[in-house]
This record gives C-alpha cells, structure tokens and sequence, in this order.
C-alpha cells in the first residue's frame, strides 16, 4: 500500500463531500449504487489495509476510478451504510438484528458478502516469557478475574490490558466468542485503533491485546502472537478450523450491488481479489 497514494484518496474524498454539499448529484443512497467513479468505503479496522490494497488495485484496472477507505470499527460502517453516508460497509461482523430493522426503518437493505476469513490473535510483548493461553485464561484476563502474570504461569506482574473501543466488530467477537458475553474489565485500555494496541504492546513488556491475524505479519518482530489452546493462530489454523478465535469479514452493500460498486465486490472476491487477501495475511474464501 502506498501511503502518498492513500493521502490523496483520503483528499478527495474531502474534495467531493464538499462538491456534493454544494449540489452536485451523489447515488450512494440509492439501493445497490450505480454507475460512478467515486466509492466510499467505511468500517472495520481490522479490514483497513486489505481494503486499501483492493482499492489500491482496482483503480489500476480502472481508470479515472477513485476509492475512499476509512476505518473507525465495524459499528461505524454500519451505520454510515444505513444513513446513506458510505457505498461499501466493511464489517469484521454480522449487521445485528436491531441493525437491520433500523436499516429496513430507513429504506435500506444490507447485503451481505463473506469476502474472507481471520483470525484474531492475543499478541503480548516479545520479551514476555508466556507463549500460551487457553480461552478460560483469557477470559479471565479481560474480565479482570486475573490481574497478575503469575496467576497464569508467568512473572510477578500486572497485566495491563488492552482492547478495542466498543464500535469495533472485533471488540464485539471477542466479548462474544471469548469473554462468554461478559463486560470487559474495568482497568482494559480501550484502543481507538489496532495499531495502537500493536504500539502498546510492543512498547509495555507486559500489556496483553487482541488483533486480526493480517496486522500480526505487518508488526513483525513488534508483538509476539500466542498459541490458544496450544494452536498457533494462521491461515492453516483458521481454514481447518483448530484456531478457536476466527470469524468471517464482511462487505456490505445496499441492495443487490451494480456497476461500480458490483465490479469492485466482484474483483475482491475475483482470483485477483482473493489473491490480496493471502498476500495481507488473512484467509481467503475463494
């Protein structure tokens, strides 16, 4: 991903908000969008930089086509879909129920696509002398039953625990699939961003935080990724299914996607498409 190119991207999206407000005609509200050279995509942060580079290869194969991807969690881009503000919702989780009432309230119609697979992984800092977790002790590492390193095994240290702020689908997968549907604990750092809890762990020797699997490869020698339930957490894990923490991503459209909007769902889940999805370092489904 080339970050000049991404800044200019992000420019023009500025650039043609403005243009909009001042008149000019905008279809994003429209089910499915339509014919366009302009598309806005919001929502998940873990899916950001596969979403880029998509976009990034799409306007090769394209040109005079320009995408906008901004992050902000799983939550925002849903909500940016139902209020007509975005054309692809990028979501690391399902649109809930009460979601797609409100979109139904609003004349919208999310349509769900599966454009990959992740897995999230518990990165701690490398000098940490724990390698292994099962999923009990991580739940009660993020519920704050167990404050201590020792009490899992490891130094005489207090966890310092870090998580993602609530508007994140990964924040709601992990209270879900993990945390058993109980309340984070009170003294987690919530993280506006996955590279900040990238950032933090691997500056805090003894800070413990959740990622999707693509943003492990990207941080290198920064964080150390550690086996749950005795399994390594990679694409091998996440396909034959002895990963235990992995869950489906998600573009989301409105209505039944055409022109535009349909040949960029189409290239991501296309050959080419699935292709970035291995090369970012999560799982494709094609």
């Amino acid at each position: 991903m080339k970050t000049s190119r991404i800044i200019t991207i992000l420019a023009l999206a500025l650039f043609t908000a403005g243009a909009l407000a001042a008149g000019c005609s905008r279809k994003d509200s429209k089910k499915g969008g339509s014919d366009k050279t302009f598309i806005q995509i919001k929502g998940s942060d873990t899916m950001v930089h596969l979403a880029s580079t998509w976009a990034e290869e799409f306007m090769k194969a394209n040109q005079g086509m320009e995408l906008a991807v901004t992050g902000g969690g799983s939550g925002t881009g849903i909500a940016a879909l139902i209020n007509g503000t975005t054309d692809i919702c990028a979501a690391s989780r399902s649109i809930k129920p009460e979601e797609i009432e409100e979109a139904k309230s609003k004349n919208v119609e999310p349509k769900e696509f599966v454009v990959a697979s992740d897995g999230i992984a518990l990165v701690v800092n490398p000098d940490n002398p724990i390698d292994e977790l099962s999923t009990e002790q991580l739940r009660e590492i993020f519920t704050g039953e167990v404050t201590n390193w020792s009490e899992v095994g490891g130094p005489d240290a207090e966890i310092l625990v870090l998580s993602r702020e609530s508007s994140s689908g990964t924040y709601v997968f992990f209270q879900e699939h993990v945390l058993d549907k109980q309340d984070y604990a009170a003294h987690a750092r919530l993280m506006p961003a996955t590279s900040g809890i990238i950032q933090s762990a691997g500056e805090d020797r003894w800070a413990i935080g959740y990622v999707g699997l693509g943003y492990v490869a990207d941080a290198g020698a920064k964080v150390k990724a550690l086996r749950v339930d005795g399994v390594e957490p990679s694409e091998a894990t996440v396909l034959d299914g002895s990963y235990p923490i992995a869950r489906p991503l998600h573009l989301y459209t409105n209505g039944e996607p055409r022109g535009s909007v349909k040949e960029f769902v189409d290239f991501c889940l296309s050959e080419q498409g699935q292709k970035i999805v291995k090369e970012q370092g999560y799982v494709p489904v094609n």
